[in-house]
């Protein structure tokens, strides 16, 4: 008889001809990863160069129009520092560029006025406006960089050209009110495309590594795993980048009114999306336990790969059913057929490592659930129900062959030396 074994025997070249094949394939996803980001990251920067420079444009006319005539700087300095802050923090920029230019007016115009002006001067009045800026804001950004930066003009141009304060405090409104018009009237975002765009890499590359993981257990294959952490492991800068983008979409529906139509369809989204980081740690905990199972050799039965793959299908799914805006009930019913697989699993027989993993399934997938709007104790007994379901089903309790009714026996034919009600049937289990 042929040793089943001898199958699994290469030699080096076979060995270095598959490393080189994972090599390629993983370049030419992360080649095309790279394409896709640069090509968002491209339509980003076209969107935000034409904010800019219609804002610049704007803030620039209507400085000379309402201000009077001079070099108003400032006003399109402004509008243009509004809008090129990230997005979803426009409103809260040019908030704190309004109180960083009124705080270095006041303590630039204060210390002029005890110690008068010269570069020492100078250099007290930027450190107590920044330290002034620093207590009011607790940290750096727009407010401290303005109120250091109107400080040192007071104290620099204020003995040369007098009157420096107003002009100054009209030009930021001016500019930060023409930054916030342009975001909000002209020219505002998608607010759901820029999610699509944001979530689009984060389902797929966990989606994939997913199912690389069902597939490493289907194979007994401990590396397979392991390279799917690694890839789950480098979802942060994608989870981040999914992050702003939320931002800057709440930031949209708030202040545009032509978008204003899209808030339900921005919630429900947003309801979504903000349970995909915390899947995504459950999907690297799987993996490595994964990994450590197929390391110890433990049994890994057929259907818990099922049920990892299956978590897959259902994160598509409610990715597809939040782009078109369709109904969530698909994406429910993948989530209870994973659970059913999961149960179907530990029923089957699995060691230490096979059961964290799932129970890290069972998590991800009640995580899911709310992710559909589902309430906690709801996604929780969902997934409990199901979980018993598989259980049953691939090993029936016990107690159902307990209720099985036990013939009664002829009076009078009992076993000497016992009471006949002995033998009657014992009493059903609920």
């Amino acid at each position: 008889m042929t040793d089943p074994r001898a199958d699994t025997v290469r030699s080096p070249l076979d060995r270095a001809v598959e490393r080189s094949g994972r090599a390629l394939s993983r370049a030419r996803t992360e080649g095309g990863t790279a394409g896709r980001n640069r090509l968002r990251q491209l339509e980003i920067t076209v969107v935000i160069s034409a904010q800019a420079g219609l804002a610049a444009a704007l803030a620039a006319l209507l400085a000379q129009e309402l201000l009077g005539p001079g070099a108003h700087v400032f006003a399109p300095a402004a509008a243009v520092g509004t809008i090129a802050t990230a997005i979803g923090q426009r409103a809260r920029r040019t908030f704190e560029l309004l109180i960083g230019v009124g705080l270095g007016i006041v303590v630039g115009d204060l210390l002029r006025a005890l110690l008068g002006s010269g570069s020492w001067q100078t250099g007290l009045v930027v450190t107590l406006a920044i330290a002034t800026a620093l207590l009011v804001a607790g940290r750096g950004g727009a407010l401290v960089g303005q109120a250091g930066g109107t400080a040192v003009l007071i104290a620099t141009l204020a003995p040369v050209q007098p009157g420096l304060e107003l002009p100054r405090i009209f030009d930021a409104l001016v500019g930060g009110l023409v930054g916030l018009f342009v975001v909000a009237l002209l020219l505002p975002i998608n607010p759901i495309r820029v999610l699509d765009r944001a979530v689009e890499p984060v389902v797929t590359r966990l989606t994939e590594q997913l199912d690389a993981v069902a597939h490493a257990l289907t194979r007994r294959d401990a590396d397979a795993a392991q390279r799917a952490l690694e890839d789950l492991r480098g979802l942060e800068p994608d989870i981040g980048r999914l992050n702003d983008a939320l931002s800057g979409a709440e930031e949209v529906v708030t202040i545009a009114p032509a978008r204003w139509h899209r808030r339900a369809r921005f919630r429900r989204y947003a309801d979504a999306t903000q349970h995909l980081e915390r899947l995504v740690l459950y999907a690297r905990s799987i993996a490595r336990r994964s990994a450590t199972a197929l390391q110890y050799d433990e049994p890994i039965p057929p259907a818990l790969p099922d049920a990892v793959a299956r978590l897959g299908d259902a994160v598509r799914e409610l990715k597809r059913a939040c782009k078109s805006g369709e109904e969530l009930e698909r994406t429910r019913e993948l989530v209870r057929q994973g659970a059913e697989l999961a149960g179907r699993a530990w029923s089957q027989g699995v060691r230490t490592f096979g059961e964290a993993m799932i129970s890290d399934l069972r998590t991800g997938q009640s995580e899911l659930l709310r992710a559909t709007g589902c309430r906690p104790e709801d996604a929780n007994g969902t997934v409990r129900r199901a979980a018993g379901a598989g259980e049953a089903e691939a090993r029936p309790p016990a107690r159902a062959r307990m209720s099985r009714p036990v013939p009664r026996r002829p009076a009078g034919r009992g076993t000497p030396g016992r009471r006949p009600d002995m033998f009657r049937p014992p009493t059903r289990v609920a």
